[in-house]
């Protein structure tokens, strides 16, 4: 018995019958992504809220996004979510109560999703790829609570771009100095330590727990340039 792999025939590496089924998959990704960018073209400047979907309506971290949100919405931002239970409702329902737009970006998944009611701009995803992209395209900020490895994934996303310049420099926060104090530590003692990364890359991240220091933050970040993507940074976020 060998470990080689068979030598597939030209029928095979063609694809057969599946690649036809790829090929009109790329007009489902590009349909999914005009549908959405025609959605929310117009509503920025928007704040993107990120955090566990299994937090419950009567824990702390719930309360504290509601009333971020609400006074984000009251300050004329539009606040995106993913739409689901957990942080992402708190962050709708604070919107909605708000006078800013409540935005959910829903994906499909085979557990623990499902929309919930606060939504005034619904927009249902079934790639992850193409619903991180809005989440960034159309963010004026990042407010990260509490979360799982995808509020992880999110949130390293987030600085990765900023980091990288594929998105403009925008304010990434995160609300939780008890939570995220270990990861801030890791980051700095382990990742900047092994030159892994910069200390200016840890400068991208703000720890704020207070809801009107962060409302405060972010126009702070905005008062002398305003929150209008230059021509430059319009260009940038077509290859994000």
């Amino acid at each position: 018995m060998t470990n080689k792999l068979p030598k597939l025939t030209e029928p095979e590496l063609r694809g057969g019958d599946s690649e036809n089924h790829e090929s009109w998959h790329a007009f489902e990704i590009m349909a999914e992504f005009v549908g959405a960018t025609e959605k929310l073209k117009e509503i920025t400047p928007a704040v993107s809220i990120f955090g566990s979907a299994r937090t419950p309506p009567n824990h702390p971290y719930y309360k504290l996004t509601e009333e971020i949100a609400c006074l984000l919405s009251n300050a004329g931002f539009s606040v995106i979510s993913g739409g689901g239970p957990g942080i992402m409702e708190a962050a709708n329902k604070g919107a909605f109560a708000g006078s800013g737009v409540s935005i959910g970006l829903n994906i499909e998944l085979p557990f623990e999703q499902k929309g919930n009611a606060f939504q005034d701009i619904s927009i249902n995803f079934q790639h992850f790829f193409m619903r991180k992209v809005m989440f960034v395209k159309y963010a004026s900020a990042f407010v990260v609570l509490p979360g799982g490895f995808g509020t992880l994934d999110e949130l390293m996303e987030a600085i990765t771009l900023v980091q990288t310049g594929k998105t403009r420099k925008i304010p990434i926060i995160l609300v939780g100095k008890a939570f995220w104090g270990g990861l801030l530590e890791w980051l700095k003692n382990t990742l900047v330590a092994e030159g892994m990364a910069g200390e200016n890359d840890l400068a991208l991240i703000q720890l704020i727990d207070e809801p009107k220091d962060i409302v405060e933050a972010i126009f702070k970040h905005y008062e002398a340039r305003g929150f209008e993507l230059t021509p430059a940074e319009r260009k940038a976020q077509l290859y994000l």
